[in-house]
């Protein structure tokens, strides 16, 4: 079984929340100052909330 620690788990989901409100930020062809803080706060939130949520045991652990 693969061990992914917990800040691995982290990054990515950083990445792919600040990604999907980026992608969302740029429909219009600009990104203004709140989009922009919406990217950052997506990303920090993402990062922290999936830091602090432990991984299953394995099974037989």
């Amino acid at each position: 079984m693969i061990k992914i620690s917990r800040a691995y788990k982290a990054v990515v989901g950083g990445l792919a929340a600040g990604a999907a409100a980026a992608v969302t930020a740029v429909q219009d062809q600009v990104v203004t100052s709140g989009e922009t803080v919406t990217i950052v706060l997506a990303v920090l939130g993402a990062l922290g909330i999936t830091y602090a949520v432990p991984n299953r045991p394995s099974p037989g652990a």
